[in-house]
């Protein structure tokens, strides 16, 4: 018998249809978006445990040719006026906002639309802390859109202790020089593990432009501000606007400032004036120009001059001259 194998029928691939390319771009969009957002909360839950070793600030330090100087300082050592000083001077709803200040962003918005040489921001700590740590300065609406993202987790991630104590040790606080214990070294030669009001005030003065305001001899409106702020410390205190920041551990105790050794030399010390403001008759130009209180020129009293030893009586002074008596009848 003759013996029949079963044939399979041969089938056909169909080709299978190729996306257009605005169903690729689409794709790829979906992905990049879906890894980024893995990727930046891996990033901020790394940094809840090791302190960011390096910002795009710092890099491009680096790239001008400048050595960077930072020191990584706890909370738990550093002084609390220095949190306080903090908030004082940039956020104090710290403890009360979740990372966005509605009020001081409408407020900075109407500031700007009546114009001004000077543009003023409604950052809180939390938002200067995700611009410092994750992303780069500038950038206009494409940075404040990652900044928001940024801020939102590690709001909800970090927490408010943790983000001061980023806050406070990335922060820019002079040329090339990064936290506030690095900015205390250099400034008052000793740690931030023990600060006075007025040394706190004065780096959080200088924070919004660490590059052009100088924190040992502070001129015209930066003594003013730095002022103001370590008037507003005992306030902070007062009401307890940094009780998020030390919320069930026990801050650290008030101690007088250490000495130390002088710092050694910093890139940037030739912009800043590491003298004490000069006698007040050689320094009138640096006097605020709103102040409308008469100022004491301590000039020495001129020397008295000495009179000339003469026999001759003194001819009396113009004007003063009596006229001769009339002559005697003859």
């Amino acid at each position: 018998m003759p013996q029949f194998t079963s044939v399979r029928p041969i089938r056909r691939r169909t080709p299978k249809k190729r996306r257009s390319w605005l169903g690729r771009i689409l794709g790829w969009l979906v992905k990049s978006v879906f890894g980024f957002i893995i990727l930046s909360i891996l990033w901020v839950l790394l940094y809840q445990f090791v302190p960011p070793p390096l910002t795009f600030t710092m890099v491009g330090d680096m790239l001008s040719g400048r050595s960077v100087t930072r020191d990584w300082m706890s909370l738990d050592r550093m002084d609390r006026d220095m949190v306080r000083a903090a908030i004082a001077a940039e956020d104090s709803k710290f403890c009360t906002h979740w990372g966005f200040d509605q009020d001081a962003i409408a407020e900075a918005m109407r500031r700007n639309a009546r114009g001004g040489s000077v543009i003023r921001g409604g950052s809180t700590i939390s938002q200067q802390t995700a611009k410092n740590a994750f992303l780069f300065q500038g950038g206009g609406y494409v940075r404040k859109g990652f900044e928001a993202w940024f801020t939102l987790l590690i709001e909800n991630l970090w927490g408010k202790r943790r983000i001061m104590e980023v806050y406070l040790n990335v922060a820019e606080t002079g040329i090339a020089t990064y936290g506030a214990n690095a900015g205390s070294i250099r400034y008052f030669n000793h740690d931030a593990s023990a600060m006075s009001p007025v040394e706190a005030a004065r780096i959080a003065a200088i924070l919004p432009l660490p590059k052009k305001r100088g924190a040992v001899a502070p001129k015209g409106f930066t003594r003013r501000y730095g002022n103001s702020i370590a008037e507003r410390i005992s306030i902070v205190s007062r009401d307890g606007l940094d009780g998020c920041v030390y919320q069930d551990i026990v801050p650290p105790k008030e101690k007088t400032p250490p000495r130390t050794k002088a710092p050694k030399q910093l890139p940037g010390e030739e912009f800043e004036s590491a003298k004490p403001l000069p006698p007040l008759n050689e320094a009138v130009s640096e006097l605020p120009l709103e102040s409308q209180e008469p100022v004491e020129l301590n000039l020495p009293a001129p020397a008295p001059q000495a009179q000339p030893a003469t026999n001759e009586t003194t001819p009396p002074a113009p004007g003063n001259v009596e006229a001769p008596p009339p002559p005697a009848n003859q």
